[in-house]
Order: structure tokens, then sequence, then C-alpha cells
């Protein structure tokens, strides 16, 4: 108990200080961050510079018309984020365990994922926990690692990344083939020879407009690279962030496209494109991403064990 006695009297700051520092970052005057935290600006300058005073570095720039965060400033701000989230969460926890407070589940779909996925992410779970709701955004892979980091989702589902934070790790992986599909007349032409040889086949390939997921996604950069080491040069007519909309375009004639296998559940009626056959298939990764060194609540285990691969 001494020792947290002394802790609480020398430590540099508490997360009131902290907060009323990130005003000051935000706005970037503590004429703004002093109205914003119901203070006057002379308390608010007081709080920072006891601040900097006790840690020992200078924490803001201040100039005649702004301010702005040192070096030392910025990576406090930074990590006051993630500290300021981890409290909140630490609290919607407690909130949940002890005072019958609705479970959450923050949920970050890559928007490279397809919506004919979802159900079999979602639908066990909703009927398995009632009690818990969920909150799904859909964003790129990075973005959802980055949201992972700074505490601000629980589950990341995304396309498989060569580089993992430190801070982050992978439940689950499963394979996601791929199939090219053509416009019923295009698709026609290319089956119309059963035995097309590469050079033939090559020559179809790049007489099309391809519609494809864009290059900076993670499955856009592994796709382009299995197309190059196929050796087909292909006319990228339009590129796209949505699998979706890809197989929709194609069914109204705008071009060729590799879309997962499974993207095309909701669209086994569609009239206007054909599935294509080819020696090779391309295949992702996907992977369940959650947050490292910390105890995963009961409902977020269960929701991960009922996502259906």
């Amino acid at each position: 108990m001494q020792i947290m006695y002394e802790y609480l009297k020398t430590a540099p700051f508490d997360l009131y200080e902290l907060h009323l520092f990130r005003l000051v970052v935000e706005h970037r005057s503590f004429t703004k961050a002093a109205e914003a935290a119901g203070l006057t600006q002379s308390a608010i300058t007081r709080q920072i510079q006891g601040m900097e005073h006790k840690l020992g570095v200078e924490l803001l720039e201040r100039t005649t018309r702004t301010v702005r965060p040192t070096a030392a400033g910025t990576f406090l701000n930074g990590e006051g984020v993630r500290l300021s989230r981890d409290v909140d969460v630490t609290l919607q926890r407690l909130r949940e365990e002890y005072a019958g407070a609705k479970k959450q589940i923050r949920v970050g779909v890559s928007r490279t994922i397809g919506l004919a996925y979802l159900p079999g992410f979602f639908h066990a779970s909703l009927k398995q926990l009632p009690q818990a709701a969920c909150q799904v955004s859909h964003k790129p892979s990075e973005d959802i690692l980055l949201a992972l980091e700074a505490n601000n989702l629980d589950i990341g589902v995304i396309c498989r990344t060569r580089r993992l934070p430190k801070t982050l790790r992978v439940t689950h992986q499963f394979e996601d083939a791929f199939t090219l599909i053509a416009p019923v007349g295009a698709a026609e032409d290319f089956l119309a020879a059963t035995k097309l040889n590469d050079a033939k086949r090559a020559g179809w390939m790049e007489s099309q407009r391809w519609l494809m997921i864009t290059k900076a996604s993670q499955t856009g950069q592994q796709l382009h690279a299995w197309i190059h080491k196929q050796g087909w040069q292909l006319d990228l007519a339009m590129q796209l962030d949505n699998f979706d909309l890809i197989i929709n375009l194609v069914s109204l004639g705008m071009g060729a496209s590799f879309v997962p296998i499974r993207a095309l559940a909701l669209y086994h009626q569609k009239h206007g494109l054909q599935r294509i056959a080819l020696p090779e298939r391309f295949v992702r990764e996907l992977m369940i991403v959650v947050r490292k060194n910390r105890k995963m609540p009961t409902h977020l285990q269960q929701f991960i064990e009922h996502i259906l691969f």
C-alpha cells in the first residue's frame, strides 16, 4: 500500500490531466481547449505546465497564433488515445459482467470481403448470443488493424497480411478460392474452344476489359502478383474496392473479373455472367485477428467459435 501511495504522490499526471492535454492538441489552442473542458485558460495552462515540469520534457510548442505538440507531445497524445480507449472498454466490460449491461461485440470486416460471407460470420452468434449486440464496420484491412490496436474493435476479419502488429494475434485462418467470371457472350467465346492452349487462353485474357479489386488492398496486391506470375498482361478498365459491385458490373457486360467463389452465393441466379474454370485458381487466406495480452470475454470467444469458415 505504501508503494502505491508513493506512486500516486509522484505520478506526473492522471487521466483527467491527460484528457486536458489531448484537448489542447486537438484544438491547437489553450483557449478553445479550456472552453471545451469548462475551465479558464489559465487553469488549463497550469495543468499542462505541471505535466511538463513533472515529466521533464516539453509537450507543446507555443506561438502567438497556435499550439502544436512536440515529438514527445505527439507520442504522449497517441498513447493517450489508446489509454483512454482502454479505460472506456474496461468500464464497458465492468458494466457488462457485473451491472447487467448489454454485451457489445465490435467487429471490423475488410471491404474486400463480400456480403455473402456475413451470414456465416454472424448468423449463429445472433441465434446463440441474443444478449449481445454487434457493431459492424466495413473498412480496409489496414484501418481494421489500427482500430484493433487502438481498442476501437474487438475482432477483425481481414485478408492475410505480411506484417501483423506485435500487439495482435490470429485466432483462425481459412482459404478463400477465386474464380474467373465474364459476361455470357465473352464466356461462350472462351468456352467455344474446349482445348485452349496457353497462347489462345492468354490472347482471350488480354482481349478483355478487366474490373479488378484495387491494388491498394491486400487482396488486390496478392491477386495482381498472381496474375503477373501467370504471364498475363490485362487491360484494367476499372479498379474497385468491393467485390459485390464488381459482380454486378460484370453481369451488366462491362468486363471480366476474378472474384471469390463464395461471393457469388448471393448471385446464383444472376443473369448475364458466367463462371469460367481455369487450370489454376487464385486462393487468398482470410484471418480472424484480435488483440494480444488480454483475457478475452466469454461472449467474444463464443462469437469467434460460431463463425462458419
